[in-house]
């Protein structure tokens, strides 16, 4: 089945807000503008890693799915020889490529004869670009040209987007826990007053009931001002040794 670059038109890699593009989004994108701006290039593949099981991929044919899946399964081929060595990993024909007959034979079964993978690294993250071609030896300029220009920018841009995600992650966790504050003030007020203890022992009162049960601190001091501590009593006391 021939391979040809989706049509479609594409934004820039960097245009987008940080909350709106999603690392599928943004490795399509770069995959896309690659295939476009190569010479000889019928298609383009991208994954990035971030030192856990999970890879997100694009590709811009379904026949290049089964060859970054084949590579990403079996810890053999471009995409993980480029990123251990962090350098691009060339195979100018695959007609006598040697190395990884599985990748090999898909390449072929395919009809690319040739690709090139360039991996980028920032700040733990690392981002792949594999470039095909129908043509042997047609991709050789590939790693300095416009799509080394493009990979670096989507790896630069994926890191702002997960500083972003994280920034508002813990941003949201403040409000909660700002939120949650006058409820635990108040059960802490309780349980001060049944224990006839400091504001530390009541709080540290509360957290155990909260670790014992597997429930958020605010839900649990959420019941003991809902019961202003009546028939708590004793489990207070058994708590507060």
């Amino acid at each position: 089945m021939p391979i040809t670059p989706e049509n479609g038109r594409l934004g820039g890699l960097g245009a987008e807000s940080p909350d709106s593009a999603h690392p599928g989004r943004r490795l399509s994108e770069l995959a896309e503008q690659a295939a476009r701006c190569t010479a000889d290039c019928c298609g383009a593949s991208s994954t990035v890693s971030r030192g856990g099981a999970e890879r997100p991929a694009a590709v811009t044919h379904p026949d290049l799915a089964g060859l970054v899946s084949v590579q990403l399964r079996s810890g053999e081929g471009p995409i993980p020889a480029a990123v251990e060595r962090g350098a691009p990993v060339d195979s100018a024909d695959l007609l006598v490529e040697e190395r990884w007959p599985e990748y090999r034979a898909m390449a072929l079964d395919s009809g690319v004869r040739s690709s090139v993978t360039i991996p980028f690294r920032r700040s733990g993250l690392t981002v792949t670009l594999s470039l095909y071609s129908f043509r042997p030896g047609a991709l050789k300029d590939a790693p300095h040209g416009p799509a080394r220009a493009l990979g670096d920018l989507a790896a630069s841009c994926l890191v702002r987007d997960l500083s972003y995600r994280a920034a508002l992650t813990e941003l949201d966790q403040l409000g909660t826990a700002l939120r949650s504050r006058p409820v635990v003030d108040q059960a802490c007020g309780i349980v001060m007053h049944v224990l006839g203890c400091d504001a530390d022992r009541a709080f540290a009162v509360l957290r155990r009931i909260s670790q014992g049960t597997n429930r958020k601190l605010a839900d649990v001091a959420s019941a003991v001002v809902d019961r202003r501590g009546r028939g708590l009593e004793r489990e207070l006391l058994s708590l507060s040794d």
